[in-house]
């Protein structure tokens, strides 16, 4: 048995059988990958986290500070003018040495500008959703693209595979009529030297799509190398007739760029009114604290005389303070030179959003222009392949019936190759543009 099972393996690992597993995905189990697995989702994910954290418990403002603290020390003098302050004069050098305290403190501060800072962290986080929202979209869109950009390069390869099996046969055709004297050496040759032409420009699209797959996987997420991908799915769009001025005024609400513009200058805003309530409203400080000292002479056993008032000492205050900066009226000042600088910033902002709006309009029209263009240019490379099939077809007919030559063959396949390969490349034009349309108004326009 040992004997058998090492020969299976030995017989294994020569005819070159890999034991990867091979796994099949289609453009929704892609995309759902990806929004699970994807790395730089997963950073996003962890900075909205942090925002959500900050807006949650931005009231922690409020939380007054409170500190607790105990002291026992040693002198490292003896002070004689303990004994004249207690009147005895049976001390012992060493208890006298020693004194315990404690303290405890408590402080709040409260301002208007409080307000503002918790609703600056909530307007915060709201944009950072949005930030997220758009992330996680772009991602989608480029893994779809992706996805029919290498569906686009399968069905490429899948030409180009099936033109060089059309040489090969051609190739064995021609030895067989060469053997039977039915075509000179120099047809034989051409028809070879055409297979070996191509064979090489075949192997290496097929490497290169393994590559792109390759890197396809690793933007999902997945581990490189270890499995082999198959991508299941065709290069078929939905078409749709749209007017882009319509969709302008249904869906420019909905813009994650321009949505994302407006929250950054809510914030800045929110930020400037807190600095505008600090520097024109006073703030109110609230503070006690504790300070017990020990003032009896037994350091050692001082627990026995908590709570009595002749051996405990509180030097602690309550205390309410409302201050006012009056440096934070003067125009030069910290306070006032950032709220210049916040305003500075919001009018850039505004100047950003009218841009990101304009922008957006000339895209929208841009993306339907291409639509269009593209649903025209299928439509007629949908009827131009009928032609050219026709064309090789007759051609094929002749070339074996010797009526024409193999340079005319060769031309009219690759006449058909082209048209074939058009017609794929404007689909997923048309694929693109549908998706840059739809990732630009925040919709779904195809069923």
């Amino acid at each position: 048995m040992k004997k058998f099972l090492g020969t299976v393996c030995v017989v294994l690992l020569a005819s070159g059988i890999s034991f990867a597993e091979t796994i099949s995905l289609t453009l929704e189990q892609a995309v759902d990958y990806a929004l699970k697995n994807n790395r730089t989702l997963k950073s996003n994910d962890i900075d909205l986290e942090i925002k959500n954290r900050a807006a949650k418990y931005s009231w922690n403002v409020l939380i007054p500070t409170a500190n607790i603290a105990g002291t026992l020390s040693r002198a490292n003098e003896y002070n004689p003018s303990s004994k004249a302050m207690t009147g005895r004069s049976d001390f012992k050098d060493e208890e006298e040495r020693w004194t315990t305290v404690g303290s405890l403190s408590l402080g709040l501060n409260l301002s208007l500008s409080y307000i503002y800072t918790i609703k600056s962290a909530k307007a915060n986080y709201e944009a950072g959703k949005i930030t997220w929202e758009q992330s996680q979209k772009d991602t989608i869109v480029s893994i779809k693209k992706l996805f029919y950009g290498l569906l686009l390069q399968q069905e490429s390869l899948k030409i180009d595979k099936a033109s060089l099996e059309n040489k090969r046969q051609r190739m064995i055709q021609a030895e067989t009529n060469f053997r039977n004297g039915a075509i000179p050496k120099l047809s034989l040759l051409q028809t070879q030297v055409d297979y070996q032409n191509t064979k090489p420009n075949v192997d290496t699209a097929e490497q290169s799509l393994k590559q792109q797959l390759d890197t396809f996987a690793f933007l999902l997420g997945m581990p490189v190398g270890e499995d082999k991908l198959i991508l299941e799915g065709s290069i078929e769009p939905t078409y749709i007739d749209v007017s882009s001025q319509n969709l302008i005024e249904q869906y420019e609400p909905n813009s994650l760029s321009i949505r994302n513009v407006q929250s950054n200058i809510d914030v800045l805003k929110l930020n400037l009114q807190a600095l505008n309530m600090a520097a024109w409203t006073p703030a109110l400080s609230l503070n006690f604290s504790a300070t017990p000292a020990y003032i009896g002479t037994d350091h050692a056993d001082w627990i026995k005389d908590i709570g009595d008032r002749d051996k405990w000492y509180d030097s602690g205050s309550l205390s309410f303070t409302l201050a006012f900066n009056l440096a934070n009226l003067l125009p030069w000042s910290a306070n006032r030179q950032q709220a210049q600088d916040l305003k500075a910033n919001i009018d850039k902002l505004n100047l950003t959003l009218d841009t990101v709006k304009e922008n957006y309009k000339l895209e929208v029209r841009q993306a339907v222009d291409k639509l269009v263009q593209a649903k025209d240019k299928i439509d007629s490379m949908t009827r131009n392949i009928a032609l050219a099939q026709e064309a090789y077809d007759v051609t094929y007919r002749n070339y074996r019936n010797g009526m024409t030559e193999l340079l005319d063959l060769r031309d009219s396949e690759t006449s058909l190759n082209q048209a074939k390969l058009g017609l794929l490349n404007q689909k997923f034009e048309y694929i693109s543009a549908l998706l840059d349309l739809e990732t630009k108004l925040n919709t779904t326009l195809s069923k």
